[in-house]
């Protein structure tokens, strides 16, 4: 990865990061008063921290967040909302499936970031000042969490025992 080509992957990363919170707000917000709120509430927490870490790394390079992207995300989310909603019905929570999905795949790349990151330090020294085995360890115990989820959630919308 080239040094011009890291602010590009940063903030792609961080446009992820704004279409997954605002997802999850989106959920703390449906599932308000019941035990996933929790759930989502404190994942959210922890990917809020990621979000603030890899705003940290674009301003130590010098660089800007990027409007586009974060709008692209959040375009994207809303989106991904009316199908969530459309496939959603009170016997049915198919809808929540398709999000743990989502969130899934956006925390495992996530944990590629971290590691794309953990190898480059040689070579970019402002990315030397994290722990990348924590952001790692970090990401991954939110995939697990999310994953366990998700596969409740598919036990209850298939009717699989």
């Amino acid at each position: 990865m080239s040094k011009e080509q890291l602010p590009i992957y940063l903030r792609d990363h961080l446009a992820g990061s704004v279409g997954a919170l605002e997802l999850l707000d989106h959920l703390i917000e449906t599932y308000k008063g019941k035990p996933l709120e929790e759930f989502f509430q404190n994942l959210r927490d922890e990917i809020a921290a990621d979000q603030d870490t890899l705003q940290d790394l674009l301003a130590k390079l010098g660089e800007k967040e990027g409007a586009v992207r974060k709008a692209g995300a959040w375009v994207a989310e809303k989106v991904s909302r009316a199908k969530i909603r459309l496939s959603d019905s009170e016997k049915n929570q198919l809808g929540l499936l398709h999000a743990l999905e989502g969130i899934v795949l956006g925390i495992t790349g996530k944990r590629a970031l971290w590691t794309a990151l953990a190898v480059i330090t040689d070579t970019v020294p402002q990315l030397r000042q994290l722990d990348y085995v924590r952001l790692q360890k970090r990401a991954t115990e939110q995939c697990d969490r999310v994953e366990a989820k998700r596969l409740e959630v598919a036990r209850e919308v298939f009717g699989a025992d």
